[in-house]
């Protein structure tokens, strides 16, 4: 079924077209946004993924391989919106906000931020492996696919990506505990 939304995708039937969008738009969401970790610039970058697809369906040569096809505009496209990202915030200072004198209470939140810290320490490349793996089940293979580098590639990135998690975790839990003792 899928495979013949897409031919007909392919010969410019718009509502075939809407299928497929439907069909795959809340996962490309999802990636995009596990991805960049912003709402609005995983948005643009799905938005910019489908466009494309739109636009390049004519040429794809072998329609039972869209969803890879379009997972790797789809990071293609979530690259370029991190360059953009980090081109135009290059010179925004962050200042600190003070937080509750008090731990909080809820562990899960905490944990939450932890991992949300950690992920934004990895490069959009080393996060893209990651929840391709993790989040989207794919293949190693397939990720290499997607990327467009190679499976050693793929690997090293996924290695990195988790240890880099694990330690960044790591020292947020030891931080923690510091400043537990401190206080």
């Amino acid at each position: 079924m899928l495979t013949a939304l897409v031919e007909r995708a392919r010969n410019g039937d718009e509502d075939a077209f809407t299928q497929l969008v439907d069909l795959d738009g809340d996962r490309c969401y999802a990636i995009a946004y596990r991805i960049l970790r912003d709402v609005e610039r995983a948005k643009d970058a799905v938005q910019q993924a489908f466009l494309l697809a739109w636009r390049e369906l004519p040429r794809l040569r072998e329609p039972e391989r869209f969803q890879v096809w379009l997972y790797r505009l789809l990071v293609n496209a979530c690259y370029e919106e991190a360059r953009r990202h980090r081109r135009w915030t290059a010179h925004v200072r962050v200042l600190p906000v003070e937080g509750p004198s008090a731990p909080d209470s809820i562990v899960s939140v905490d944990d939450r931020d932890a991992l949300e810290r950690a992920f934004r320490r990895l490069s959009p490349e080393h996060r893209a492996v990651f929840v391709m793996h993790h989040y989207a089940g794919l293949p190693l293979a397939a990720i290499a696919e997607v990327a467009g580098v190679p499976l050693g590639t793929v690997k090293s990135r996924l290695h990195h990506s988790i240890r880099n998690l694990r330690a960044a975790l790591g020292s947020d839990a030891h931080v923690a505990s510091v400043e537990v003792k401190t206080a």
